[in-house]
């Protein structure tokens, strides 16, 4: 790490505004990690941050600070990478930003692959919906985002790198279970939804619209912010719901859910890479672009359990 140390600290703190969760991130203690703010604020001559008020907050320098401090992690990625490639391998940390789906049931094992290939990678990784994640990008938080929704935006290159299939997901003793409905069926049943901002509940609402179904007309009972809990609720009997085919993979294999077909409804979309736009990123972000684009169908997991699963995930 090429970095600062102070503006590492700094930086880290104003992103939590909580010395203590910037202490476990930088696996410091805390009364260390005030001790390098405090040097800091006297090397520039002006406070970072109010303490005031039970909060804490960014002061006019601070807000000023952070920003460029952003940038200073950039370039300092860059150089680290830079001069190890100069020696044939990749080197220096890469931070992947993934939404929910993504993180949780293919990341852990596209990860897994590119370390292999690139031992002296360090992959920070955090998750969120599709739109936290291409904020995260944009405010140079993270390097890549890997998305799961349809995005459109002029300050990034968003490129498909995966298909995936949603399908339809009802409790084990539902009428629905195993069987194909019309969509207009769909009006009658309570329909759990993520919460607005999710790259999923886009897919859904595009793919109903595009069925000459109106989303007002459906009963939309209640809306999560992730995939587990619209599972458990739905395994709990409170409705119905769309989710990629991934994440009911071990559900479907132990039977305490099952899928249903709905005709006319059309779920396929694209997981999709998202870099700043420009010309195709080098060094780190390089490295990992195209490992993706070349081996993410190799290293996906492969379906478990039931027949159920793999004709309705076609």
């Amino acid at each position: 790490m090429l970095e600062n140390f102070r503006i590492r600290v700094f930086r880290t703190v104003a992103h939590h505004l909580n010395f203590s969760r910037a202490a476990e991130e930088l696996l410091l203690t805390q009364p260390a990690v005030t001790q390098q703010v405090k040097a800091l604020e006297d090397e520039l001559g002006v406070p970072l941050f109010d303490r005031s008020g039970g909060r804490i907050t960014l002061t006019a320098g601070g807000k000023v600070l952070l920003p460029l401090a952003d940038q200073m992690k950039v370039i300092s990625d860059q150089a680290f990478a830079a001069v190890a490639e100069t020696s044939g391998e990749q080197a220096g940390e890469l931070a992947v930003g993934a939404s929910q789906t993504i993180a949780q049931y293919l990341l852990p094992n596209f990860i897994a692959g590119f370390i292999r290939a690139h031992p002296r990678i360090r992959i920070v990784a955090r998750s969120g919906n599709t739109e936290a994640m291409l904020d995260a990008l944009v405010a140079h938080q993270i390097q890549v985002a890997l998305i799961e929704g349809p995005d459109q935006r002029k300050d990034l290159n968003i490129e498909p790198f995966f298909q995936d299939h949603m399908v339809l997901v009802v409790p084990t003793n539902h009428e629905w279970a195993d069987q194909e409905v019309d969509i207009e069926a769909l009006k009658q049943q309570p329909l759990l939804m993520r919460e607005f901002g999710s790259g999923s509940r886009r897919v859904v609402e595009k793919a109903i619209v595009a069925a000459r179904l109106r989303n007002k007309d459906l009963r939309i009972k209640m809306e999560l912010d992730s995939t587990e809990g619209l599972l458990s609720a739905v395994e709990a009997g409170l409705g119905v719901t769309f989710v990629s085919r991934w994440a009911v993979r071990n559900q479907l294999s132990l039977g305490t859910l099952k899928i249903a077909r709905v005709r006319g409804l059309k779920l396929s979309r694209q997981f999709s890479i998202a870099y700043p736009a420009g010309p195709l990123p080098t060094g780190n972000v390089g490295a990992f672009h195209r490992f993706l684009l070349s081996t993410s169908l190799e290293l996906a997991p492969r379906p478990t359990g039931k027949q159920a699963f793999v004709r309705t995930a076609r």
